[in-house]
This record gives C-alpha cells, sequence and structure tokens, in this order.
C-alpha cells in the first residue's frame, strides 16, 4: 500500500467511511500521490479543539459550517462529535438553523451591500429571524457561528457586523479568530470529502 493510500485511509476513517471510499477529489490526489492529504488530516484534526472554544462549541460550528456548505458527510461527523460533547437537540438544531438563517441574510446583505443604493435599505426586509433573539447556545455564541458562516459566504457587511457585536458581548478577537480558521479548514476539507 502506497503512503498516499494509507493517509487516505486514515482520513477516511475519521469520517468512518469505507478504506476502499472514492470521489472524484480523493482519487485525483491518489493518482499524483498528493502530500496535501496529511496536511488535510491535520489541519482537519486541529478543528476538534481550540484554546478558546469548547469542544462542544468547537463541533457545533463544524456543524453549521458543513450544514452551510451541504456535505452531508461532514454534517454527519459534527453530529456526532456534537452529540459526543453534550450538545442537546436543541443547541445541534440551533447550529443547522444558524446556517440556514445566515445563508438568507448572506445574500440578502450582500445585495444591499453591493447595489449601494438608499432605496434598497429603506424597503422592509420582511425576514423573521427569532431565531437570533434568544438563542439556546446564548447570544454570543450564536454570533460567533453566526460570523464563521458569513465569513464562509463572503458577506463583508455581516462579518463585520458579527465581529462588532461578539466584541461588545465580550468575546476575544482570538476566540473570534478561531471560529473562523476552524470554518475555513472546514470548507478546505469538504473539497475533498464529500
Amino acid at each position: 500500500m502506497s503512503e498516499i493510500t494509507e493517509s487516505i485511509e486514515e482520513v477516511l476513517s475519521i469520517f468512518r467511511l469505507d478504506a476502499a471510499y472514492r470521489n472524484e477529489s480523493l482519487t485525483l490526489l491518489e493518482k499524483g500521490s498528493a502530500r496535501y492529504v496529511r496536511d488535510l488530516k491535520l489541519n482537519f484534526n486541529s478543528t476538534l479543539t481550540s484554546n478558546h472554544l469548547s469542544e462542544k462549541e468547537c463541533a457545533l460550528v463544524g456543524l453549521s459550517i458543513a450544514v452551510n456548505n451541504g456535505n452531508k458527510i461532514l454534517t454527519d461527523f459534527y453530529t456526532r462529535l456534537a452529540e459526543e460533547k453534550e450538545a442537546t437537540a436543541e443547541e445541534i438544531a440551533e447550529a443547522v438553523g444558524c446556517a440556514s438563517l445566515l445563508a438568507l441574510n448572506n445574500v440578502f446583505y450582500r445585495f444591499r451591500h453591493f447595489t449601494g443604493k438608499e432605496k434598497y435599505t429603506q424597503i422592509p426586509a420582511r425576514i423573521r429571524m427569532q431565531l437570533m433573539s434568544s438563542p439556546v447556545t446564548g447570544k454570543e455564541f450564536f454570533e460567533l457561528m453566526s460570523l464563521a458562516v458569513s465569513a464562509v459566504n463572503g458577506c463583508e457587511m455581516c462579518v463585520n457586523a458579527h465581529e462588532k457585536s461578539l466584541l461588545h458581548l465580550g468575546a476575544t478577537e482570538e476566540r473570534v479568530f478561531d471560529a473562523v480558521r476552524i470554518a475555513s479548514i472546514i470548507t478546505a476539507t469538504g473539497k475533498v470529502v464529500y
């Protein structure tokens, strides 16, 4: 067995996938003997812990990003992990709801930001956001998940608003940074594991 095949199998075992599982990306990495698979594994494992987020928070941020990115394998992984880290069904549902709500907001507010037309800021949005008003995970953590999803979705206006809100709520910049770091690694992993 080649070193690259062994590395791929190690990555697959993380997600409880059969060692023979392949998709287009994994096949191309394997054919090219890509050293990247080792980096991918190390990077992904770094999403499981943080000096600034609890393991449960890492799992919930991961779940929100996996759902946002539409990746079933990663969604299943982070759901199991969140459950193992004692996230409640309500907290797990909130991470999923956050991904959906922020996908909506990111499209809507990017449109407003891109057009720069005052008229669009005067028209009522008619978007319900009750989930944001009293989140079961707490306001600060919900804002953290919201920031991570917004960063992945590329909404500058939302990223700035959530980061400002987080700092106002007492979050540290290190905490903010770690959530976005985790989100970026999960997004990268999803390009290979899907």
